[in-house]
C-alpha cells in the first residue's frame, strides 16, 4: 500500500493535520508542500518543504498522496482552488476520519476531508470532497454535506438536510431537518436555521434571519468574516 503522504500548507490546519495522520491513520507523511512565495525555509514541523511548482519532480503522484491543509479563507474558495490543483496534478488526495468519532459502515465520504474527533455521524450520510468537520458535532441520517464546506464545533444538522458547496457553518448552529442550504451560505455562530436559504445567503441568530446576498448586512459580514 502506497501511504506516503504529502501535505500542502504550512500554518495552524496544516500542523494539526500532521498530528492526526501521524497519531491516527495508516498515513506515514513525509513532506509538507507551498506555494513558492510563503517558503522562506527548507523545513516544517521537522520534514522538508517544497515548492508546489517542484513537487512533481521530488514527489511524483505514482509514489505520493497528498492532503491540501487549508482553513475557509475566502469562504473556502482558497482551499477549493489548491484541492483542484493538487488534483488536476495527479495526486491521490486522502482523507482523514477521527478514530475517536462514531460513524456507521455505510458512510459517504470524498477525497481531502479532515473530519476531527466526537462526531455522531448516522446512517446514510454523504460527504462530498474537501469537507473540513471540527469537533463535536451531529449528521443526522440522510443528510449530505457538499463539497468544500467547513462545519465548526458543535453543529447540529438534522435528518434529511442538505448543506450546500463551500458553506460555513459557526459554532452552536442548528439546522431544522429537511432543510436545504444552497451554496457558499454562511450561517453565522448560535443561529437556528429553520427554512432553506437561498445561495450565497448569510443566517444570522436564533430567529433565522436570512439576509440575501445582495443586502447590506450580508456584504458587510462576509468581508469582516471572509475578507469577500
Amino acid at each position: 500500500m502506497n501511504n506516503k503522504i504529502i501535505i500542502f500548507g504550512t500554518g495552524e490546519i496544516a500542523e494539526l493535520a500532521f498530528y492526526f495522520f501521524t497519531n491516527d491513520s495508516e498515513y506515514e507523511v513525509v513532506a509538507f508542500a507551498a506555494d513558492r512565495e510563503y517558503i522562506d525555509n527548507q523545513n516544517f514541523q521537522g520534514l522538508p518543504l517544497v515548492s508546489v511548482d517542484t513537487l512533481i519532480n521530488v514527489y511524483p503522484p505514482s509514489q505520493y498522496k497528498a492532503h491540501v491543509a487549508l482553513s475557509y479563507s475566502k469562504l473556502n474558495q482558497t482551499r477549493k482552488e489548491k484541492y483542484q490543483q493538487i488534483k488536476e496534478m495527479g495526486y491521490d488526495l486522502v482523507s482523514y476520519v477521527s478514530s475517536k468519532s462514531f460513524t456507521w459502515p455505510d458512510l459517504n465520504i470524498g477525497d481531502n476531508c479532515f473530519i476531527l474527533e466526537n462526531q455522531t455521524i448516522q446512517p446514510t450520510v454523504k460527504i462530498g470532497n474537501n469537507v473540513m468537520i471540527w469537533s463535536g458535532n451531529h449528521l443526522g441520517h440522510a443528510s449530505t454535506i457538499k463539497s468544500h464546506t467547513y462545519i465548526s464545533s458543535h453543529v447540529c444538522i438534522s435528518g434529511h438536510s442538505v448543506v450546500g458547496e463551500s458553506c460555513f457553518l459557526g459554532v452552536n448552529s442548528t439546522i431544522k431537518d429537511f432543510t436545504v442550504l444552497g451554496d457558499r451560505v454562511f450561517v453565522t455562530m448560535d443561529s437556528s436555521v429553520t427554512k432553506n436559504a437561498s445561495d450565497d445567503s448569510v443566517i444570522v441568530g436564533p430567529s433565522s434571519k436570512v439576509y440575501e446576498s445582495d443586502s447590506r448586512i450580508a456584504r458587510a459580514l462576509k468581508k469582516i468574516y471572509f475578507d469577500l
